[in-house]
């Protein structure tokens, strides 16, 4: 996803790694918890477990923590969370889909509402912005994995949909992207995991059909809602289906 893959990447020019990198272990943590409080904590048994485990490893959060995230559920600690999804619009109308895990409804309501406000944008209703997008498995493997041809062929054979490269740069590796149907995610997970070992990443996310080009004047504001977005302490996932330029991201660094 262009979009998602350039937020990420801006996020790394602008120094905020460390304050991404502590955000995203929170929401691998919770994401296991959750998992582990609902279907239990054996990830054998458990697919939703299975994959945030995956996903944990995938980027290197260390195994005391996520045995730590398992336990805290399975004895019973932690609020009540449920999954909710919250569509939105942003400059030059792009679609924006957030998914949070909660505790409190208003209170992340609220917040998403805001950080669309007061970045352009807006709130939409439910199913205003999903259409948009295909509801998909995501699997991503560093490009030094396989190279191309092979990388497709194995995913293929495995059941996957669709491969595509995206191209790193001087401080960001480049990775292999397998799409998969939802349901046909975890077969594909385990079937490539025993060729290239487990995946950097594997969940279900939300794949534009087709991106918008947002004009230069439009881009900060853009990437300030972004960066609100996630910074929302209940939000777990932020797709939005927007192309900007190589040139536009680089001038805001």
């Amino acid at each position: 996803m262009a979009g998602h893959s350039k937020w990420a990447n801006i996020q790394h020019r602008k120094g905020r790694q460390d304050a991404v990198r502590s955000k995203l272990f929170s929401r691998l943590s919770k994401e296991i918890a959750i998992a582990a409080k609902l279907g239990g904590p054996d990830p054998d048994a458990n697919p939703r477990l299975r994959l945030a485990v995956a996903n944990a490893k995938g980027q290197s959060m260390p195994k005391d923590n996520i045995q730590r995230a398992i336990d805290k559920a399975s004895g019973g600690d932690g609020a009540d969370f449920e999954d909710i999804r919250y569509e939105g619009f942003g400059p030059a109308g792009i679609g924006v889909i957030v998914e949070v895990s909660t505790d409190n409804r208003n209170r992340a309501a609220a917040e998403v509402r805001t950080a669309f406000a007061k970045n352009g944008g807006n709130m939409g209703e439910t199913g205003s912005v999903a259409f948009m997008f295909d509801n998909v498995g995501e699997i991503r493997y560093p490009l030094s994995k396989a190279d191309e041809d092979a990388m497709m062929e194995a995913a293929i054979e495995a059941g996957a949909e669709d491969v595509t490269s995206e191209d790193g740069d001087e401080e960001n590796e480049g990775q292999h992207v397998v799409f998969t149907a939802r349901e046909d995610l975890m077969d594909v997970v385990s079937a490539l995991s025993a060729q290239y070992d487990d995946p950097a990443s594997a969940k279900i996310v939300w794949r534009p059909q087709n991106l918008i080009e947002v004009p230069a004047d439009k881009v900060p504001t853009l990437m300030k809602m972004m960066e609100a977005l996630e910074d929302c302490d209940d939000v777990q996932n932020v797709y939005a289906n927007f192309d900007v330029s190589d040139e536009d991201m680089a001038s805001l660094e």
